[in-house]
């Protein structure tokens, strides 16, 4: 079990012992070493981005420095969205990539994620490595040499990339609503929209250090949406702070969950021919809503662990091309390796535009089974199977719905926090299913209300 990285990189509140410039320098001192030993004796080269935090700068920095003790060439490619530091490692055919970046998280924390050669998260084993490596490097000194790397223009890479998607005007009669949320995309998305002759009506879009996700992107879209009833809007599209994450908002207003985007895409790609291996791969936190909607077409859903990583790796193994999380990460990998907030707005506007639907309507034709989830924060994470009580009440609510339902307890890989998830056949056996599952961990837990 690793102890630095969680389910998406290393992230933790900036200043504290793994998220600070003397931690960030063992680390890319680590990742020297980590290279040399994957072939020893020659150069080589990381794709080094960053989202709009105030503290990226002075993890970058550090972590520069760290790498250049083992004589490693920086690509500095600056404030860029998550995927385009990936894709950037396969443009300079770099042998890592490194984004700066908390994704959703508030300012006051930061985060570091990996990518491999191949541009793909990397897998536990690499942590452990990784982690090992760091443990024994000797204390960062008081000050170490000016950090020295190359500049990239990753950012004009990625967005003629994506530009290419879609014909020149091809949106040119649309209002669309973009909220950049403060963070890694607000160049590079408005960029894209306006080559297709979008008219396009921001938020979030001047970031200042400190109001990344503050109330805007991802994880508060109801602004979004009043932006879309406003504008008379087809679409409105939201990301999270480093942008491999989409929120969408149809032209009525309504936020349209991430497992009914898979399933559109499942079902029109079953449709066309298109979705390889006859499989979508998703999490155990997608509803069996999803399982059912590419059933009917003729396709099946494939399950994994929490993390666009684990989705990307049964995707590979399957020559599946199409996965996701409910939270929005979706991966296209005819198009990129990682989840890609922006690629994945643009392929559903392209359903929108192949299918003469609005996205209201494309949404309609997927039904979701109830569903209740509940965040715990907790002073501590009490390994589960010793929770005897909570483990208990799990049992009777399965017992209770059988194969109509569903139980998801878990505890966040990036935050002190219990998850829970319940669905069922109605709302109301839902809601008092999770309701007693609450209970029971707050018998045993110590949870922290705001």
């Amino acid at each position: 079990m690793t102890k630095y990285f969680g389910t998406d990189g290393i992230r933790g509140r900036f200043g504290s012992p793994l998220m600070c410039p003397s931690f960030a320098f063992r680390l890319g001192c680590a990742l020297g070493d980590y290279l040399q030993q994957l072939r020893p004796g020659e150069r080589h080269a990381v794709v080094m981005g960053r989202d709009t935090r105030f503290s990226g700068e002075a993890l970058c920095a550090a972590l520069t420095a760290g790498l250049n003790q083992g004589q490693v060439e920086v690509y500095f490619a600056g404030v860029v969205p998550t995927p385009a530091v990936a894709k950037a490692v396969l443009d300079h055919q770099a042998d890592l990539g490194i984004a700066v970046t908390a994704s959703h998280n508030p300012s006051c924390d930061n985060g570091i994620k990996l990518f491999d050669h191949r541009a793909c998260k990397f897998e536990e084993a690499q942590e452990l490595g990784i982690e090992a490596l760091v443990d024994q490097q000797a204390d960062a000194p008081a000050e170490w040499p000016q950090p020295s790397f190359t500049k990239i223009n990753s950012e004009s890479d990625y967005v003629s990339h994506l530009q290419s998607l879609l014909a020149k005007d091809s949106l040119r009669d649309w209002d669309v609503v973009l909220d950049l949320a403060n963070g890694a995309t607000v160049h590079t998305t408005p960029a894209v929209f306006q080559r297709w002759g979008a008219r396009l009506h921001l938020l979030g879009d001047q970031p200042d250090g400190v109001n990344i996700n503050d109330g805007v992107g991802s994880e508060c879209p109801a602004q979004l949406a009043r932006a879309v009833l406003e504008r008379g809007a087809r679409i409105g599209v939201a990301h999270d702070g480093d942008g491999d994450r989409l929120v969408v908002c149809d032209e009525t207003g309504t936020i349209v969950d991430g497992d009914i985007l898979l399933a559109i895409f499942g079902r029109y790609y079953m449709a066309a021919g298109a979705l390889k291996a006859k499989a979508l791969v998703a999490t155990i936190h997608s509803n069996l809503g999803l399982d059912c909607a590419l059933r009917d077409a003729g396709g099946r859903v494939e399950r994994v662990g929490v993390g666009d990583r684990n989705v990307a790796c049964r995707m590979r193994e399957l020559g599946a091309n199409v996965g996701g999380e409910s939270s929005g990460h979706i991966i296209f990998s005819d198009y990129a390796t990682t989840g890609d907030g922006l690629l994945a707005a643009i392929k559903i506007i392209e359903l929108m535009c192949q299918t003469g639907k609005p996205l209201s309507e494309l949404r309609q034709e997927v039904t979701l089974f109830p569903q209740c989830t509940l965040n715990l924060r907790v002073a501590d994470k009490i390994p589960l199977h010793d929770l005897t009580g909570l483990q208990a009440a799990i049992q009777e609510v399965e017992a209770a719905l059988g194969e109509e339902g569903r139980v998801l307890v878990r505890y966040s890989g990036t935050e002190p926090k219990l998850r829970l998830l319940v669905e069922g056949p109605t709302l109301f056996e839902v809601e008092q299913a999770l309701k007693s599952i609450e209970i029971a961990a707050r018998q045993e837990l110590s949870v922290i209300d705001s």
